[in-house]
């Protein structure tokens, strides 16, 4: 029985997952990805799923996240999942495939939030002041 474990990470958002040979079933912190809620995250996760094709339905995946946002733990959960298929195939054409359709399925996103500072409410947003 072959195993893969991969992760991804996105903002402050950690997934782990487990790939396994099955039947295409996919779990979300042990909940089936068919009622994973809000539906645009939901559709963010099933990207790699649907690029995969037939290999999606041959493998079981379990993923654990915590962390970050909804939207955030989409994503890591996204590249979680793509890193760990291109891993579980071996196939440079589905990696090609993953990084042609977009690189953040296989590469993480260094984007952070800019800290705030100083002065104001925010990162750059500044107290105002008026001399009249």
């Amino acid at each position: 029985m072959k195993r893969v474990l991969s992760s991804g990470k996105r903002k402050t958002a950690i997934a782990r997952a487990v790939i396994v040979d099955g039947k295409g079933k996919v779990r979300i912190n042990k909940k089936p990805i068919e009622i994973y809620e809000p539906e645009m995250a939901r559709m963010k996760i099933m990207e790699p799923l649907l690029l995969a094709g037939d290999l999606a339905k041959k493998v079981d995946i379990s993923v654990n996240v915590r962390g970050g946002g909804v939207m955030g733990q989409a994503e890591a959960v996204r590249t979680a999942i793509g890193r760990g298929l291109a891993e579980y195939s071996g196939d440079p054409q589905l990696r090609e495939v993953f990084s042609s359709y977009d690189k953040t399925i296989l590469k993480g996103d260094p984007r952070r939030k800019e800290t705030k500072k100083y002065g104001g409410k925010g990162a750059r947003a500044k107290r105002q002041k008026s001399y009249r």
